[in-house]
Order: structure tokens, then C-alpha cells, then sequence
């Protein structure tokens, strides 16, 4: 029995000693090894072309409203819901509360109807004819109105077909202009970060130190 409980004691100090990383400061260095060279623009959303090689840093720095995921093609993820009107002319998006820019802005509706707005990417023209009004009802709702029922928005909006619906923060590419948005800094997460992936406060930060990229 005594060893029994000393062999239980033993495997519970080692689950211990396993999650106390979770912690600690960031340290070390992280290398990404990709197959082309980066281009800067790839870090902005708002250019996002019409090929998958941009997602690679979508998903690695940004977020966006709903993306596909492992869980579904339109699985929530700064909206926490969304649902269309009877009439098909509606679509409204429920935001995640706590979602905060690495800046440290909260991520609200006027975030989700600038990054539409200021979307010059893949498919920017047949959204922008579809999509009539983009309506910021609350900090934490956004409504799509459409000209006409368009039952392949949400293919365009909330998957790989187009980056409209990656988000950014308003206030700080006001500040610091389109250009100074793609320039690399340091930030939590990758060096390639544009301080604007968003951290949830429902997710454990990872510990994380300064990062690297290089080609394959």
C-alpha cells in the first residue's frame, strides 16, 4: 500500500513540474520554417490575395470573426454567434467578450466595420456591391445588411475565399498608417506580428518568447 501511494505521490509531482511552464516568463526562440519567402503585405488582412499562401500568417498573428477551423468551416471565433434574418437580407455577428488587441484595445464593432471598410483583397469588389450597410449596433454587435438575399456571403465573409472578415484595430492603424501597420515589431508572438492578433481572456497566454522566420 505505501508504495502505492508513494508511486501516486511521485506521478503528482511530475504533473505538477508540467504545468508550472505555463507561467513562467517567456523565454527562448521560436523558428518557423516556411516554403516561400514572406512578403510584408501578407501581414496586413486587408490585402489579402486570392491564393491560401496568406493564410499561413493569418492565422498565425490575426483573427477573424469566424474562420474554418478543425470544428466546422464557420466556426465562431471573435463572434461568439451569428445568425441571418428570416429574409436573408441580415446577418448579425455576436462579439466574444474580452477579445483585446496585443495593444491592449478591446476588439468592438468599430474594428469589424473599419477592417470591411478599408478591405481591398480578393473578392472586395463583389462583397462591397452585395453588402449595402455595415450597422455597429453596440460595441459588441455588428449587422450586415445586404442589397439582396446572397446565400454565399458567409462563403465569402467567413472562410479562406477572402480576408474581409480578419479583423484590425481601428485606432492604431489610424495612427500608424496602412504602411506602418505591415512593418515588423516586437510584440508578443512572432516578430512579424503587426500588434493586432488578438488575445481572448477565455484562453490560457501561452508562454512566449521572441520568434523567427525562415525559409525552407
Amino acid at each position: 500500500m505505501r508504495r502505492n501511494v508513494n508511486v501516486l505521490l511521485a506521478f503528482g509531482l511530475l504533473a505538477l513540474a508540467s504545468v508550472a511552464p505555463l507561467h513562467a516568463a517567456p523565454e527562448g526562440t521560436m523558428t518557423w520554417g516556411v516554403h516561400v519567402s514572406l512578403a510584408t503585405r501578407w501581414l496586413d488582412p486587408g490585402e489579402t490575395e486570392g491564393v491560401i499562401i496568406p493564410f499561413m500568417l493569418l492565422y498565425a498573428l490575426h483573427d477573424a470573426l469566424v474562420k474554418p477551423m478543425p470544428a466546422g468551416l464557420h466556426t465562431p471565433s471573435l463572434a461568439e454567434s451569428w445568425t441571418m434574418s428570416k429574409d436573408g437580407l441580415t446577418y448579425e455577428f455576436v462579439l466574444r467578450k474580452g477579445a483585446r488587441f496585443h495593444n491592449g484595445d478591446a476588439v468592438t464593432g468599430e474594428d469589424v466595420k473599419f477592417s470591411f471598410d478599408r478591405y481591398r483583397g480578393a473578392a472586395a469588389t463583389l462583397l462591397k456591391e452585395k453588402v449595402r450597410e455595415v450597422q455597429v449596433v453596440d460595441p459588441g454587435r455588428v449587422r450586415f445588411h445586404l442589397n439582396e438575399p446572397w446565400p454565399d456571403f458567409m462563403t465569402f465573409y467567413g472562410t479562406t475565399a477572402s480576408g474581409a472578415g480578419w479583423i484590425v484595430p481601428k485606432k492604431y492603424v489610424a495612427q500608424v498608417g496602412d504602411e506602418g501597420f505591415k512593418k515588423p515589431r516586437s510584440v508578443p508572438g512572432p516578430t512579424a506580428s503587426s500588434r493586432s492578433s488578438p488575445e481572448w481572456s477565455w484562453s490560457p497566454r501561452p508562454s512566449r518568447g521572441t520568434g523567427e522566420r525562415r525559409r525552407a
